[in-house]
């Protein structure tokens, strides 16, 4: 039981993890990757039934828990749009998040939460590609939320994102990764509404 608390500790962490993406941005007091979290989980349960393919909801909700625990341990390592900007390959990051998991797991004896990650990170099954797009739709959302909250000083100088407007690279982050029809419905609703808030077309690749 003592090593389940500890490992616990680490896990409650990413309530107060801070979404490197936002914080690069410079939005004020941006959400937690727990907020994310609990994000991502709310969109597969409240989507999953209009998803194209089979989804299986209950999997969906349980993947979209774990899909980010590793963070705990490693960091949260923003994804940017273009591939030069990436301050790891996807392969490095997915390799430090298992051994990650390993380790944060093993107290509880769940294989089958590393199963849930792994589904994920494959996307091989339905289930998997709704949750990751749900994962992007959050992201969209929030950049939505921050951009009608004026919570960032767009007139700032920011190097580390020089070649966008506003929060337009969490967009285009997100739009050739897209998979699902539910996926692009929401992206396509979140995006016209992005825009005509900021007055102008979203830079997308």
């Amino acid at each position: 039981m003592t090593d389940e608390l500890e490992t616990l500790l680490e896990m409650l962490a990413l309530k107060d993890e801070r979404r490197t993406g936002w914080v690069l941005r410079g939005i004020e007091a941006p959400e937690s990757v727990a907020a994310h979290t609990w994000g991502t989980a709310t969109l597969c349960l409240l989507y999953a039934d209009r998803a194209d393919a089979a989804v299986d909801r209950d999997r969906a909700v349980s993947m979209a828990l774990v899909h980010d625990i590793a963070e705990a341990r490693t960091g949260d390592v923003a994804t940017r749009a273009k591939r030069d900007d990436q301050r790891i390959s996807a392969d490095e990051k997915a390799a430090r998040e298992r051994d990650a998991l390993d380790d944060l797991f093993e107290p509880f004896r769940e294989q089958e939460l590393l199963a849930l990650w792994e589904e994920y990170e494959e996307r091989e099954t339905a289930t998997a590609t709704f949750v990751k797009d749900m994962d992007l739709i959050d992201n969209c959302l929030q950049a939505l939320k921050y951009e009608r909250e004026d919570r960032y000083d767009e007139t700032e100088p920011n190097d580390a994102f020089s070649e966008f407007e506003n929060l337009d690279e969490f967009f285009a982050t997100a739009t050739p990764r897209i998979r699902t029809s539910i996926g692009e419905e929401l992206f396509e609703a979140i995006k016209a509404r992005y825009e005509a808030e900021i007055g102008r077309d979203c830079k997308l690749p």
